[in-house]
């Protein structure tokens, strides 16, 4: 089998002693070439070329879920073939790694590397399903490329501290969840829209879920790890399904205490709930609209402000060895 190990050398816990072992291990098994990413947005422009050379049959992902995510978006740059979907294998490399250890990899690179010659050789595969969102027709963001997103995207309050992390990575900081849980307070006191949401959730033939504070899409449960532990924001999400949809309508500081420990003390049965929690469950289309421009990220990362993004749920996007 002929494949591409794309490696991300800046990845949080990739290292060159652990990029040299993977690439060795994978060379005895298939014929691999190797490509290091050197700009953002890298991972996805090899995606692409694996995909319109033709002869890539597999491409493996050294790094975190960015890197995955780019990678994804080349491979589906045209979107899922109806007859071969594009195959996709991990190896985490980040600091949190919430796709592949969604999909039961360790979460050391060395094991998961195990874990994936093991699975080549007996030829283990699933197809998962993804999240696809794009600019509203008919809005400022109708322009917005639609983009996919493998594990979670959010509107407002959670891609707000995205960006606050993003700002203090770029400033040389280390992705820690010490560093996540500080900007999630500073965000908290920061944020205007907390007491009153702006954000209506849209879909079709039904009515409009509105005043939203914060919403989070999740593609799959868990919806984030912190260390060990796994979090469900939607813990019946799943890459079987479409998507769901955690909603929160207030996000004051009583209702941050309540939920937050909810969150912490959730699990695969019990997620968050309540008066102001809003969960809806395998959706394939919707809207979230919000009245002032609010921070939006998939996947971890950052995309800028958006006041309209339409969601497609696709149960069949991509083939991962597991």
């Amino acid at each position: 089998m002929r494949a591409l190990l794309v490696v991300n050398p800046k990845a949080t816990t990739t290292s060159a002693r652990t990029r040299d072992v993977l690439i060795h291990a994978l060379a005895s098994d298939l014929k691999l070439e190797v490509a290091t990413t050197e700009y953002r947005g890298h991972a996805r422009d090899l995606g692409r070329q694996a995909v319109q050379r033709g002869e890539i049959e597999l491409v493996i992902v050294l790094g975190g879920d960015g890197t995955v995510n780019e990678v994804v978006n080349g491979l589906l740059c045209d979107g899922p073939a109806p007859d071969v979907l594009p195959r996709l294998a991990v190896v985490p490399g980040g600091s949190t790694n919430v796709f592949a250890r969604a999909l039961g990899l360790p979460n050391h690179a060395v094991e998961a590397t195990g874990a994936l010659l093991g699975a080549l050789n007996s030829g283990s595969e699933r197809t998962v399903g993804l999240g696809l969102a794009a600019g509203t027709p008919g809005t400022d963001d109708a322009e917005v490329p639609a983009r996919w997103f493998t594990f979670c995207a959010g509107l407002g309050f959670d891609a707000g501290v995205v960006g606050r992390v993003e700002q203090k990575r770029e400033r040389g900081r280390r992705s820690t969840h010490a560093l996540y849980v500080r900007q999630v307070v500073r965000q908290f006191l920061g944020d205007p829209y907390r007491r009153h949401g702006t954000i209506t959730l849209r879909r079709p033939g039904e009515e409009p879920v509105e005043d939203l504070a914060l919403s989070i899409v999740c593609n799959t449960a868990p919806w984030t790890y912190l260390g060990n532990r796994p979090v469900y924001a939607a813990p019946r999400a799943s890459f079987d399904t479409a998507l769901d949809v955690l909603g929160l309508t207030r996000l004051t500081p009583s209702a941050v205490t309540r939920y937050g420990t909810q969150l912490l003390t959730s699990s695969p049965e019990r997620g968050p709930r309540g008066r102001h929690a809003v969960s809806l469950h395998d959706l394939t289309e919707f809207t979230l609209e919000s009245q002032v421009p609010l921070p939006f990220q998939m996947d971890g990362d950052h995309l800028g402000l958006r006041t309209s993004v339409t969601f497609t749920g696709v149960r069949r996007a991509l083939r991962v060895i597991v």
